[in-house]
């Protein structure tokens, strides 16, 4: 039997030459503890899972990162158990674009405080925010950015419809944006 180490040419498909300079993210937020199988049926296609905070309980924080790696913010519900592991702002650069992810973070033309001087001084390409379960994609012509509310993918609150978000980040651009919406 031929070890893999000893195979001395590899057929690369275009889906991997390609996905060198993409990568593709399953978004979510609100979850509030509550689980959903077809989390992980959404995010099959993605490359990693970011929530954007009141994920609720580590149970759900491990399965998603059991499932895919997971970037994540913690939300003004989540306990110590869940501030530990994950900040209140999370700052990182991807695939050419520079994302800013807080749960309580507003929306152009009404940011939180806690965060517009920030996205005012230096602001990413992309800011992601939660809290306030209504999906948003809306573009900051003043600032420069995207905003990205993916609504809320758990079934605590008013929100008569739960809602995960797909998209794809390439060279520093944004696109193939996908809403799936989910029974409450």
């Amino acid at each position: 039997i031929l070890s893999r180490s000893k195979v001395s040419s590899k057929i690369v498909s275009l889906s991997e030459k390609t996905k060198k300079n993409m990568i593709r993210i399953g978004l979510l937020s609100d979850t509030h503890g509550y689980w959903d199988e077809r989390y992980l049926n959404y995010f099959e296609p993605c490359d990693e899972i970011w929530h954007a905070g009141d994920i609720g309980s580590p149970d759900i924080a491990e399965r998603l990162q059991a499932f895919r790696p997971l970037r994540a913010v913690y939300g003004n519900i989540d306990g110590q158990d869940l501030r530990l592991h994950f900040p209140e702002i999370q700052r990182f650069t991807i695939e050419g674009a520079d994302v800013l992810m807080k749960h309580i973070g507003g929306y152009p033309g009404r940011y939180d405080p806690s965060v517009r001087d920030l996205l005012r001084t230096n602001p990413p390409t992309l800011f992601i925010s939660g809290h306030s379960h209504i999906l948003k994609v809306k573009y900051d012509n003043r600032l420069g950015l995207l905003h990205i509310n993916p609504g809320a993918a758990g079934k605590y609150g008013f929100h008569q419809v739960r809602t995960l978000i797909r998209f794809t980040i390439e060279n520093g651009k944004f696109s193939d944006l996908e809403v799936i919406e989910l029974n409450k």
